[in-house]
């Protein structure tokens, strides 16, 4: 298709705001608009949730990505938005506690503020219709679109031909015959888009929400219970060790050296810490709030149960918060009893 010198000038004005995840999804939505000329700006948002590893981060990804191609890029930690949607869901949950439209109208109602701040037209994303169950049917789709506000400004450059064109396709700034009809799960299209694209450093398909995750689900629903606003670390401890429901008290024990040293990070004033004295053992934290001294005595009967003195009759064990440090003696067998009674994760 030959543009006219027409086209060109409008597409020089027109502006559209990507939602850029660092997977390859996002990066063929990013590069098939950059190869129509349309000027972008990026958007990554990011959650306590997310379960990409430090060391290959969505965040990263999408740095990458758009150093790559030259565009800005705004990072926005959704977080509180999502904690929000958790409690209390329009549109229900999956098999967790993930609630994946409301996540999605909520990022996408933010999208389009920036948007009409930044002056554009249009948002660009690298959905795939049916590639995800919850989030990309096509009922899924139009409830997201519909309650976000978007409808004709939103544009899936892989599915394009599945939708109804766009306000920017029925007006020629998109060329709607350039776009894809990619559906499904499958990513041989997407693969043969990226040699054909020029795009070869791509992270595998591997990150995903912990939302989605029972055992991470269970923890988080015990952590709202007792905290309905959570701090980020608190989030955070919920990723690390054994964790125990003691009387409605948030319990989590160290599994190793580096779960224990993890666990001193991600306290909090407020918070027990408890420690075996004199063999090695695990770490354990009670989440602040005033409890009984029974409580104390039941995790550091865990913490016990869980050392390498387990055998004994007896162990001290050291407990230190606000009110100052507390030398007891457990017995590792109650610990035993305790943990085959407990809510455990």
């Amino acid at each position: 298709m030959t543009l006219k010198t027409q086209d060109l000038k409008t597409k020089e004005q027109v502006r559209a705001i990507a939602l850029l995840s660092g997977g390859l999804d996002s990066r063929l939505a990013v590069k098939m608009m950059l190869e129509q000329g349309i000027e972008l700006k990026a958007l990554n948002f990011v959650t306590s949730f997310c379960t990409c590893t430090a060391k290959s981060s969505c965040c990263s990804e999408a740095k990458k990505a758009t150093d790559e191609y030259g565009i800005e890029m705004k990072v926005i930690n959704s977080t509180k938005e999502l904690i929000e949607a958790v409690k209390n869901p329009k549109h229900g949950y999956g098999r967790g506690l993930n609630p994946c439209l409301d996540c999605r109208i909520s990022m996408f109602k933010t999208a389009k503020k920036i948007m009409e701040e930044e002056g554009a037209s249009f948002i660009v994303t690298g959905e795939v219709l049916g590639e995800r169950p919850m989030s990309q049917r096509l009922d899924a789709i139009n409830i997201i679109e519909r309650d976000s506000g978007l409808k004709g400004k939103l544009l899936r450059p892989l599915s394009a031909k599945l939708f109804e064109p766009t306000d920017v396709e029925k007006k020629g700034i998109v060329d709607r015959d350039a776009l894809l009809a990619i559906r499904g799960r499958g990513r041989k299209p997407q693969i043969k888009l990226a040699e054909d694209l020029g795009i070869k450093d791509y992270p595998c398909p591997a990150g995903g929400c912990l939302l989605t995750d029972i055992s991470y689900s269970q923890k988080l629903k015990r952590l709202l219970a007792i905290n309905e606003f959570p701090t980020n670390k608190q989030l955070a401890l919920l990723r690390v060790g054994r964790h125990f429901d003691i009387d409605g008290n948030m319990v989590a024990i160290g599994r190793d050296e580096a779960e224990n040293k993890r666990i001193e990070v991600l306290k909090e004033p407020g918070d027990t810490i408890l420690e075996c004295s004199g063999c090695e053992g695990p770490t354990t934290i009670i989440k602040g709030g005033d409890f009984s001294d029974e409580i104390v005595r039941k995790a550091a009967s865990l913490t016990a149960r869980y050392s390498q003195g387990r055998g004994a009759e007896k162990m001290a064990v050291v407990c230190v918060n606000k009110n100052g440090q507390t030398d007891l003696k457990v017995n590792p067998k109650d610990g035993f009893k305790l943990a085959e009674t407990l809510t455990n994760n």
